[in-house]
Parts: C-alpha cells; sequence; structure tokens
C-alpha cells in the first residue's frame, strides 16, 4: 500500500472523479458512509455526539456523516461548523443544505458559541483534513484546544485536524488529540513518527475505492505493508521438497551469561522455515543450546567464554550474527574477519552493529545486501544523531543507500530502508514486544529467510511482518503486560500458517 502526499492523493481523488466517472459529491458520499460504518462500533445509539465541521472537504464529510447518524437513528447528534472562511467548499454547501432539513446546524464563530459536552458524549473531528498547509489558528485553533481539554472520546475523519499529511509540526501547532483516526485509501506518513503518538495513538484504513489502476502509476517511495503484500512474496512449499530445499540457517551469538539470546533466535529460526540450522557459540554455552534447542546443530569456538574465531560457513546458506556476542577485543577481531570473507548473505544485530558502530571503518566492509537490525539507539550511533523523526527517516534512506545495505529500524511501525530509496514500514506489532529479546527473535526469523532464498529486503519486509504477527497472537493470549519473547516465538507457526 503506497503512501502518498497530500498533492498526490488530491491528483488521485481527481482522477477518480474524471474516470470512473463518480462525482465529487458522491465520493464523498462514499467516504463519509465508510467513517460512519467505521465509527458507530464504537458510538451506541444513546450516547451524545458533537461534530465539529471546517468549510472544506473535510467538514462536508463531517456533515455528511452526521445526516447518516441522524437517519440510523442516533438519538443526540449535534453537528457545529466552524466558521473560519466565508464560503465553504461546493461540496460542504451541498452537505450543509442536505442537513438542515434534519434539524439545526450550530456555527461557531467565538469560543463562547462552543457549547456544552455531556458526561457521555463523544467527538467526530472534521474540521480540517489531509491538504492543511500551515498551522491552525484563530476561531479554528480555539476549537480545537477546547476540544481537547474536553476529554471526550475524539474520532477523526481521515486525519486529526492540524496534523500535516506529509511534513513536521512544530511543537507549537494546535492539534487533535484523536481517539482513533479512520484514514481514507492509505496512512499518512506522519502517522507512523514516533513524535505524533500523542495525536493519532490509533488508526484505522478504511478503502473508499478510488483508481487502483492509477494509484499504482503514481511514485511514492513509501510503502505500508499489508497481509496481501506478505501472501505475494512467500513461496509455496513444495509436495516433494526436503530439508535442503529450505537453506541452512547459521546464528552466530551469546556469550558467557548471555546464552539466552543466542537460544531466541536459533529457537526463532526453526520456526521461520529453515530446512537446517546451526548455532554458533561459546563452549560455555554447549549443554545449554543442546538442551534448549534439540532441533538445531551446535558448533562451538576455541574460547570458553566469548567468540573469537570465525568458522568455515560455506555449506551454510545465511548468517546471522549479534545477539548476546559482547564486545571484547578479540570478538571485535572476529567481526572484522567475518566482514572480510562471508560470501553468504548476511544479517547483523545488537553487539555486531555495536562493533561496527565503534569502528566506523568496519562499515565500509559491509557486503552489498547486508541486514541490519538496529532499534533507534543503535541506529544513532550507526548513523549519527537527528533532530527529529524525518530527519531519523532520511538518514536511515542515506545510510542504506551509501552502504547498499537493508537497514531495519525497529519500533512501532519497524521501518525496512532498501539501496534503492524505498522505505516499507509495518502494520504489526503492539507494545507488548518491549521486551529484551524481542531483537533476537527478529535475527532468527530473518535469517531464517535468508537461508530460504529470499532476497534481503523481502526477507527483511517479510520477517518484520511475521514477528509483528506472532507478537500480535501474543497478546491475544496472555496480554500485553505479561506476554515475554517466548510468547512471540511459539506463535510464529501461527502467524506464517495464515499465509500458507
Amino acid at each position: 500500500m503506497k503512501i502518498l502526499t497530500a498533492e498526490q492523493i488530491k491528483q488521485l481523488d481527481k482522477y477518480t472523479i474524471e474516470n470512473e466517472p463518480v462525482s465529487s459529491i458522491d465520493l464523498m458520499e462514499r467516504a463519509a458512509n465508510k467513517f460512519f460504518t467505521a465509527v458507530s462500533r464504537h458510538i451506541g445509539k444513546h450516547r451524545p455526539v458533537y461534530i465539529f465541521c471546517g468549510m472544506g472537504n473535510n467538514g462536508g464529510d463531517g456533515l455528511a456523516v452526521a445526516r447518516m447518524l441522524i437517519k440510523d437513528g442516533y438519538h443526540y447528534v449535534h453537528p457545529y461548523i466552524v466558521r473560519h472562511s466565508p464560503n465553504g467548499s461546493a461540496d460542504f454547501e451541498m452537505n450543509h443544505e442536505r442537513l438542515k432539513f434534519l434539524g439545526p446546524v450550530h456555527f461557531i464563530e467565538t469560543p463562547g458559541h462552543f457549547p456544552k459536552i455531556e458526561k457521555d458524549a463523544v467527538i467526530i473531528d472534521a474540521v480540517f483534513g489531509s491538504g492543511l498547509s500551515r498551522p491552525v489558528d484563530g476561531i479554528s485553533a480555539e476549537v480545537i484546544d477546547l476540544m481537547n481539554k474536553s476529554g471526550k472520546e475524539i474520532y477523526s475523519v481521515d486525519i486529526p485536524s492540524g496534523l500535516f499529511c506529509d511534513k513536521l509540526n512544530s511543537e507549537s501547532d494546535v492539534i487533535i488529540h484523536s481517539t482513533c483516526t479512520y484514514t481514507f485509501h492509505a496512512p499518512k506518513l506522519t502517522f507512523l513518527f514516533p513524535v505524533n503518538e500523542r495525536y493519532i495513538p490509533a488508526f484505522e484504513v478504511l478503502d473508499i475505492g478510488l483508481n487502483n489502476d492509477f494509484a499504482q502509476t503514481i511514485e511514492s517511495p513509501y510503502q505500508y505493508i499489508e497481509p496481501k503484500l506478505i501472501q505475494t512474496l512467500i513461496k509455496k512449499r513444495s509436495k516433494f521438497s526436503h530439508k535442503g530445499t529450505y537453506g541452512h540457517a547459521a546464528i552466530c551469538a551469546g556469550s558467557y551469561g548471555k546464552m539466552g539470546a543466542a537460544v531466541l533466535s536459533v529457537q526463532a529460526a526453526l520456526r521461520s522455515g529453515a530446512g537446517l540450522v546451526t548455532a554458533y557459540i561459546p563452549k560455555a554455552g554447549y549443554d545449554i543450546m543442546q538442551t534448549s534447542c534439540p532441533e538445531a546443530m551446535v558448533m562451538v569456538g576455541e574460547n570458553d567464554q566469548i567468540i573469537t574465531q570465525p568458522q568455515d560457513f560455506s555449506k551454510c546458506s545465511a548468517l546471522g550474527v549479534g545477539p548476546g556476542l559482547g564486545s571484547d577485543t578479540a570478538t571485535i577481531d572476529f567481526i572484522e574477519k567475518l566482514l572480510k570473507t562471508t560470501r553468504i548473505p548476511l544479517l547483523l544485530d545488537a553487539d555486531a552493529l555495536n562493533i561496527i558502530s565503534g569502528k566506523k571503518y568496519l562499515q565500509e566492509l559491509l557486503p552489498q545486501g547486508t541486514v541490519l537490525t538496529p532499534h533507534p539507539g543503535e541506529f544513532k550511533s550507526l548513523a549519527g544523531a537527528w533532530t527529529n523523526d524525518m530527519q531519523k527517516l532520511e538518514k536511515q534512506i542515506q545510510f542504506s543507500d551509501r552502504h547498499k545495505v537493508v537497514t531495519v529500524v525497529k519500533g512501532a511501525h519497524t521501518s525496512v530502508a532498501t539501496p534503492g530509496g524505498k522505505v516499507y514500514f509495518n502494520s504489526t506489532g503492539n507494545p507488548g514486544m518491549a521486551k529484551g529479546g524481542s531483537g533476537d527473535v527478529l535475527t532468527g526469523v530473518i535469517t531464517a529467510l535468508l537461508a530460504q532464498g529470499y532476497t534481503p529486503d523481502i526477507a527483511a519486509i517479510i520477517g518484520v511482518y511475521v514477528h509483528g504477527l506472532a507478537g500480535d497472537e501474543a497478546a491475544l493470549n496472555v496480554g500485553l503486560t505479561g506476554m515475554t519473547t517466548r510468547d512471540i516465538i511459539h506463535c510464529l507457526p501461527k502467524a506464517f500458517g495464515q499465509f500458507e
């Protein structure tokens, strides 16, 4: 699903209107009906509903929603128009006329016109849409502030009023703090930035039937990962396949006191479809690994507590390196030798990333196509500090392009940047995954996919999605607070199973 700019959304609307063909007012009706259907799941017919509308097309959507609520039997629907302009858009005015026949529509011209909102009421925000290009001011800003201070649930039409679609707001900008936003066609880029969580903690994408053929012709560097994309990417297993068909994944991980990281990565690789999995670990972890992962083969290094020397991985299909390695001088030397000699698909995580961050010259040794999976702190060490989320995204794109690697920056809406400048934002996962070891699991998942012959970018895209999907399943089973990374591993088969 392409993430579009405000201008591109406008072009897509225009093309749909001209080529479906459909009138603009009927397209607005379609969008409003989708919003009405979605929001009505949260609003009982006896709860008061206050709808605050601007005078553009977003406000027209809000007026149409008000009409639909009234016609569906909602008893206490209160539409208000914020008079921020002498005249409304043509479709706004038409929906205003349609609504007037069903009851009064109030204008807000001063803060004193803002209504007293009942205790159990909900608010629908339809003041400004995705086309907003400057900070909100005047009466609109005052109304938005009063809506926020009401303490009520707020459901936004397409985008929280005041939030920009494809650029960052200033800290002082007045923006709706939505409970949930129902957005049209695709998420907006700014929905995916951590700084905007207070405005848009949750959103749902509504398909309003914009022209898909034209949408495919629009160029965008940003994609939102959805199930149908994963379905097209995952390979089907052949009846006559065997373990050799699905590759040999090697996981190089662990040190004394950190063998758990190695175990989690290996268990995740075993649950992610690799035909064979080998763990390369220090001697101290041999009994632990053989006991906890009987399906895996084990190689041990010369040192009891740390990994110091590369092994012959030429018979392996992919190699994941880093979880729990530590940063001993001998381990740093090991990483350098590995980068100079490895010829199979490679993933670096955790301490491997810390090592190449501390020794910048090692970054120049990264084989093309290497997958790096830093969390934001590790990425800052790799690429340098940033001042805002947009700059962070730009650094990720630049880093991937410069080194010809796939950079996976973990977090809510984990982003996968490819050497060609594309960025894929994940749609799965939850805060229960914010636990030590979740990244080790992702290492195992992506390494197993690399071993099965997926290209680095595809392995990363599938990996982050299925990893998050398993986390969502774990949260359903045990809740956000109590779930552990082993719960994620246990749910990987069900997550992959959705695409079999």
